[in-house]
């Protein structure tokens, strides 16, 4: 079986040269980042967001790594990436093109569009095919909750998020969800909750903050989902807000945006924010 190793050159050491010139040691959770209230912020500036646009990352479940997408415009590159927690301190390494993704609740399994990838040690198998039939389904990204249910969009000119249930052990065919979420111009990148409870998505549609906001839809008491709910003006703005994830500990959203046609940043804010917008029972 051919495997994806992490003996990848590595493009920093455990020394990033702060603004004073003198080398530090990036530590501790979140790359030693004071965390963020109900503001959003940018994540790790110099670090992970850097001058040229970042996508969105995922941490694994146990929290020592970190992977995500930097697109260089003026270069025209993409550049896969992972922070890697080494003896308590962050590296950065360059990664083939395609690893990356979401990730099983045992970290066990990682999600990429229409495939997945099994962990072997210190290494991810090649990708393998989540079924038959997802295989003429375009996704751009797949969240995968505790309990295996699939949650991913599809590629067309409004998009479509779909879901694919494990039931009794046997996979579901793909279904679309109601006009709760798949309504206006655009809908992209899901994020579903761990439990269930909640779904994350961008969308451009009426009522918005900017050309692509980020909306919440909740999973009631009957299984119905909830309409959608702008997540307000302290995280949409008028440009691209998109990409939302939440961190395994359930502690932080992360989502992406857009400043400028060459600079989108990672930004993070407090995860209270999904929980002040909930329905009350």
């Amino acid at each position: 079986m051919k495997l994806y190793s992490y003996s990848i050159t590595l493009l920093l050491s455990s020394l990033i040269f702060s603004a004073t010139g003198f080398a530090k040691d990036i530590t501790g959770p979140y790359f030693g980042q004071t965390p963020p209230d109900e503001t959003p912020e940018v994540f790790a500036p110099g670090i992970v967001s850097k001058e040229h646009r970042d996508w969105t990352g995922r941490f694994t479940p146990d929290m020592t790594e970190y992977y995500f997408t930097r697109n260089n415009r003026e270069a025209r590159t993409s550049t896969q990436l992972m922070f890697k927690l080494i003896d308590g301190k962050w590296h950065e390494i360059e990664l083939p093109a395609g690893v990356g993704g979401a990730f099983s609740a045992d970290g066990m399994k990682m999600y990429s569009g229409r495939t997945y990838r099994d962990r072997i040690g210190e290494q991810w198998s090649e990708p393998k095919s989540i079924g038959k039939a997802f295989k003429s389904i375009p996704i751009m990204v797949i969240s995968v909750s505790d309990k295996g249910m699939y949650v991913f969009d599809e590629r067309e000119v409004k998009g479509t998020i779909r879901y694919s249930r494990l039931i009794d052990g046997k996979r579901e065919a793909p279904k679309a969800f109601g006009k709760q979420i798949n309504s206006g111009k655009w809908t992209a990148h899901p994020f579903v909750a761990p439990d269930e409870s909640y779904i994350i998505w961008d969308s451009e549609r009426e009522g918005g903050y900017g050309k692509t906001d980020l909306y919440v839809s909740f999973q009631l008491e009957n299984g119905i989902w909830s309409d959608a709910i702008n997540l307000g003006d302290k995280i949409n703005t008028p440009g691209p807000d998109t990409g939302a994830v939440v961190s395994p500990d359930g502690k932080y959203l992360f989502f992406n945006r857009k400043f400028s046609e060459d600079d989108s940043d990672i930004m993070w804010v407090d995860a209270k924010v999904i929980d002040d917008l909930r329905p009350k029972r």
